[in-house]
């Protein structure tokens, strides 16, 4: 081989500088050959290759359309589209359908990217240093988004919920800086454990701050949907919720959120007994049983009065009740009953988006974005533990300091 040769090779072999312009060329002429053999499959023939009088019928090429700019997960490429004239049917791309310019994959990016706290305006400097100078993502892409949102959104929030078998019920608010008022506007949302161990997203809806009345019309609409009374509802130290479910569904159990009770506790106390309280409330809240719960609580209670802490020791007395629900349920669930974060942990992720946002101009914009936020976040959520009791305990089985009371009977009889 001469010199020459080998010199011509490795100035046309890719090298490590110009990679990415390398792949996407590869990719590019890939592409634009499948577009050509689509329409050979379409028109049953190659493209030099003559048609015969009797398939006149099945049209010819007709050269290409304008360049177009389509935005892959690797790059942005520009590719023609094929031609067709004198068919009946119409021609479409399956690999290129008509007005797409960006995948699914980079499609699902732009709000992933939006749920992480990227500003709108952020949007064309980081996606084109990433994508090509050409991809059609800007400022303008996320704000049509934001409106499709809005749409899918009216359309996901009438959807009939009689199908579901609801057996918990997390429910919480979120309140976001959204329209001219001072004060922010709650968004309140509800996240349902199914029989079947799946948790999923049943309700987003903006309430007047978090009163009975909200959370009254926000359970009705549930409730109206087809969604059957859950056998219990978690939720935080908000007296609007217990008003509003004692008005529609009156027979679900209510369980308060552990973490707000013990933040609640620790406002009483003086930082130097914080920490020895929180290993005191720890106990309590890890009880075996609930006369295990009683006894620890009595033990942190004469502990406080020794210490003539006497207001956090009446908190841990208020909603006592509520608080110890959870005992009637499967042992292997009380990890997820104790506490509210199966909506506390998404609404992390979503309080990125609304701190990057500072204020929204209306709170139906703000909710439709929320709702977005919390589908993309639903995709990550993890089944319950020990989802085959889901099915049990929504049948209406009997547990007592959770174990099956049922079970018990039947070892204590053998």
């Amino acid at each position: 081989m001469s010199k020459k040769s080998t010199e011509n090779d490795r100035e046309s072999s890719p090298c490590w500088e110009g990679l990415d312009a390398w792949i996407r060329g590869e990719i590019q002429r890939c592409f634009q050959d499948v577009l050509e053999e689509e329409v050979t499959a379409f028109l049953g023939r190659s493209r030099y290759e003559r048609r015969d009088a009797i398939d006149a019928s099945l049209g010819s090429r007709n050269g290409y359309g304008k360049p177009r700019n389509v935005t892959l997960s690797c790059g942005t490429i520009t590719v023609r589209r094929p031609r067709v004239r004198e068919v009946e049917e119409r021609f479409e791309s399956r690999l290129l359908p008509f007005f797409q310019r960006r995948t699914k994959e980079v499609n699902e990016l732009i709000p992933e990217l939006y749920l992480h706290g990227l500003a709108e305006g952020d949007f064309d400097l980081a996606l084109r240093g990433l994508l090509g100078a050409d991809a059609p993502i800007s400022a303008s892409t996320v704000a049509r988004l934001k409106t499709k949102w809005q749409a899918e959104f009216r359309e996901w929030s009438s959807r009939p919920l009689d199908a579901l078998e609801v057996v918990y019920l997390w429910v919480d608010g979120i309140y976001v800086k959204a329209g001219l008022e001072k004060e922010k506007a709650a968004v309140l949302v509800a996240i349902a454990g199914l029989s079947d161990g799946r948790k999923v997203v049943v309700a987003v809806q903006p309430g007047h701050r978090e009163s009975i009345e909200s959370w009254s019309s926000f359970l009705r609409d549930l409730k109206k949907r087809g969604m059957n009374a859950p056998r219990l509802v978690i939720g935080d130290g908000h007296l609007g919720i217990w008003g509003g479910l004692r008005n529609i569904y009156p027979e679900s159990r209510e369980q308060r959120c552990w973490n707000h009770k013990m933040r609640n506790v620790l406002d009483k106390l003086p930082k130097k007994l914080q920490l020895d309280a929180k290993l005191c409330l720890r106990r309590v809240v890890y009880a075996s049983s609930t006369a295990e719960a009683e006894r620890e609580k009595a033990r942190f209670q004469t502990w406080c009065r020794e210490l003539d802490q006497e207001r956090a020791a009446s908190v841990l007395d208020r909603d006592w009740e509520r608080m110890v629900t959870f005992f009637k349920y499967p042992e292997e669930h009380w990890r997820h009953l104790r506490t509210t974060n199966p909506v506390e942990s998404p609404f992390a992720s979503v309080r990125l988006r609304t701190n990057a946002a500072k204020r929204y101009k209306k709170v139906d914009n703000a909710t439709a974005v929320l709702w977005k936020m919390l589908m993309i976040a639903e995709r990550r959520f993890k089944r319950l533990k020990a989802p085959e009791l889901m099915k049990r305990v929504f049948d209406g089985t009997v547990y007592i300091d959770g174990k099956d009371n049922q079970i018990d009977k039947t070892n204590q009889a053998a």
